[in-house]
Formats: structure tokens, sequence, C-alpha cells
């Protein structure tokens, strides 16, 4: 199995990993801790309520955020998430999602990470994580 480089993905060198293609997660820029990515939500998505289910909504988060940390870690580091927390704020609906992430502080071993998910301009989700730099 080969690691996937995220910063090489953030640059189009390569294909971002099986978990980003198979949301349809689109990376639009990933620097100095902050990451914007775009998401087209297709009718794959929606649970019974015909609204997205929540669990796409995080997935799509911890994405973004992967991102905002391979914008700041060396090429000999990683990474791996030790919490993950959802706050849905409002119902996702079939169309275009923006996902933004920001490191709110980086520490020497772990980060405390942000996302928000919009839709139509307004904000769908808040998403928190702790991150450990490996």
């Amino acid at each position: 199995m080969t690691l996937i480089d995220l910063k090489r993905v953030i640059a189009g060198e390569i294909n971002p990993p099986a978990c980003d293609q198979m949301l349809g997660i689109q990376v639009k820029s990933a620097i100095a801790g902050k990451a914007v990515c775009s998401w087209e939500v297709d009718e794959r998505f929606l649970n019974g309520h015909q609204v997205v289910m929540g669990g796409f909504i995080t997935s799509a988060a911890d994405i973004t955020m992967a991102y905002s940390m391979a914008s700041i870690l060396e090429n000999n580091q990683g990474f791996a998430s030790i919490n993950l927390q959802t706050t849905f704020l409002r119902p996702l609906h079939i169309g275009t999602t923006m996902i933004e992430s920001i490191i709110v502080k980086q520490g020497r071993k772990t980060c405390y990470v942000e996302a928000s998910v919009f839709q139509n301009e307004q904000c769908i989700a808040k998403i928190t994580s702790s991150i450990m730099i490996l």
C-alpha cells in the first residue's frame, strides 16, 4: 500500500485518495493551515428524509481538515484525528457545497482544527477536531 502525499494532491500532481474521489471532494486551496474544498452533493448522499446524511457531511469536513493539516506539516510528518465533533445547524440538500477549514491552534504534537460547511451562503454545520501530529 502506498501512502498518498496530500501536498502533491493540493499541487494537482496526483489524484486524491479514494475517499475524496468517492465523495467527490475537490480541493480549491490549502495553504498555511487553511483549506477550502467544494462538494457536489447528489441523491447518493440523501437519507430517508431526503437530506444529506450527517456522516457524509462530517466526512467531507474531515477530508477538508486533512488538507489544512497537510499544508503545514513537514514531508516526514503524518497526522491522525483524535476526535471529531459535528454540530448540525440546518439540513443540507442536493447542490454545490463549500467546506472551509482552519487550524485554530497548532502545538508540537496536536492541532485544534475547525471546519464550516456552507450551501447557498448559509452555514450548514460546524465541525471541530483535535488532530495528532505523527
